[in-house]
C-alpha cells in the first residue's frame, strides 16, 4: 500500500486470508458469472463485518432465554445501503443478510467512454436523509471518479456519515476519493497499483457489471 494511504486511519484494506483467496478467484478470467456472483457475495460479507464494527448498540427490553431473564442488545444505528448501479447490485443481497432492516437507495452512474468522467442517470434518494449512516456499495474503484461523485451526491442530499465498501480499489483512485472527501471511511478487499488507458484497474477484475450480469459479448 502507498505510504500515504497506509497512514490514513480512514482507509482499511483487508488482510484476511479468506478475502485474499476469494479475490484471487474473482480476478480469474475463467470464473463463470454464477461463481463470480457467489464470490462477490462472500467477499462483501467479510468486508461488511469490518465496516459495521463501530455501530452503536442499545439495550433491549427484558427478554427470556430457556434459562433466565436477560437484557439483550440491538443495533441502534439506522443504515442506508447505496449501491451504485449496476455493478453495486452484486453486493446488496450479502449486505442485507447482515443488515436486514437497512434501507436501500439506488444511484445510477456510468463513465463516459472517452473522458472516463462519471455521469449521473438515476437517483432514487428519498426527500430526507433520515439515517445515521450511508454505506456505498461498488465492487471497483478504478479512477475514483464515480465514487467521488456518488459521495458528493449523498453529502448534498444531507448524509452526515458515509462509508464506502469496495472489493477492489487502486491507489490513485482511493487517493482521489480521500483528497475530495477526507471524512469518508473506506473498506477495501484489495488495492491495485495501476489504472490502464481504458480506466480499468490492473490486474483488477475486468468489467464487474458485465461479469455479474453475464453481458460480456
Amino acid at each position: 500500500m502507498s505510504s500515504s494511504l497506509e497512514s490514513n486511519p480512514n482507509v482499511h484494506v483487508s488482510s484476511h486470508p479468506l478475502v485474499k483467496h476469494k479475490i484471487s478467484q474473482l480476478r480469474d478470467i475463467n470464473t463463470k458469472p454464477k461463481e463470480f456472483r457467489d464470490l462477490l457475495c462472500g467477499i462483501t460479507n467479510l468486508l461488511m463485518y469490518e465496516a459495521t464494527k463501530d455501530f452503536s448498540l442499545s439495550d433491549t427490553e427484558e427478554r427470556t432465554s430457556p434459562v433466565s431473564k436477560y437484557v439483550g442488545q440491538e443495533i441502534k444505528t439506522s443504515v442506508a445501503l447505496v449501491p451504485i448501479l449496476r455493478s453495486g447490485l452484486g453486493l446488496v443481497n450479502s449486505a442485507l443478510e447482515l443488515l436486514p432492516e437497512a434501507h436501500v437507495f439506488h444511484l445510477g452512474l456510468f463513465r463516459e467512454e472517452s473522458s472516463l468522467q462519471p455521469v449521473e442517470y438515476y437517483n432514487k434518494l428519498p426527500p430526507n436523509a433520515a439515517v445515521d449512516e450511508c454505506i456505498i456499495l461498488d465492487p471497483m474503484v478504478a479512477t475514483g471518479g464515480t465514487a467521488r461523485v456518488a459521495i458528493g451526491i449523498l453529502k448534498e442530499w444531507g448524509a452526515t456519515k458515509i462509508t464506502f465498501v469496495s472489493v477492489c480499489g487502486t491507489i490513485s483512485g482511493v487517493k482521489d476519493i480521500i483528497s475530495h472527501h477526507p471524512d469518508v471511511t473506506i473498506y477495501l478487499g484489495s488495492l491495485d497499483n495501476e489504472v490502464n488507458n481504458k480506466g480499468f484497474a490492473v490486474p483488477g477484475v475486468g468489467d464487474s457489471g458485465d461479469r455479474i450480469h453475464n453481458t460480456l459479448f
